[in-house]
């Protein structure tokens, strides 16, 4: 479990400092400038729901089936509001923007990246 943690860091870690070294590098597309557009509820989100699937696992070890039902409920909405608003992001992105995973490194790197963290949370 340790090397599996160890290697999701290390890659996540990776993802992030290609985002970071690649911003403004690229001659063409479009770049962080134009496109970013920081979602602050889709990230709280995502890390919101790391706290309630963590309260209800609690509460389900003390046996406490009513409020881990509802912590557990409240994940899921969570999670699907990351689900979605990540989405219309990367709609208006590809779209409106035209920035694709192929359109360049900014592209290639954010896509990477929010793919990995999809990927984590979706596995959690």
């Amino acid at each position: 479990m340790l090397s599996l943690i160890a290697a999701e860091a290390a890659i996540f870690t990776i993802f992030v400092v290609a985002y970071i070294f690649y911003i403004d590098k690229s001659l063409s597309g479009p770049m962080p400038k134009t496109c970013s557009n920081f979602r602050s509820l889709i990230l709280f989100c995502l890390l919101s729901s790391s706290v309630t699937i963590h309260l209800a696992v609690r509460l389900c070890g003390n046996a406490k089936v009513g409020a881990f039902g509802l912590w557990w409920f409240v994940t899921i909405a969570l999670g699907a509001i990351f689900l979605v608003g990540t989405a219309r992001e990367w709609q208006r992105l590809i779209f409106e923007k035209g920035l694709t995973i192929s359109t360049n490194l900014f592209g290639t790197t954010y896509y990477s990246l929010v793919g990995c963290m999809l990927f984590m949370s979706l596995r959690d």
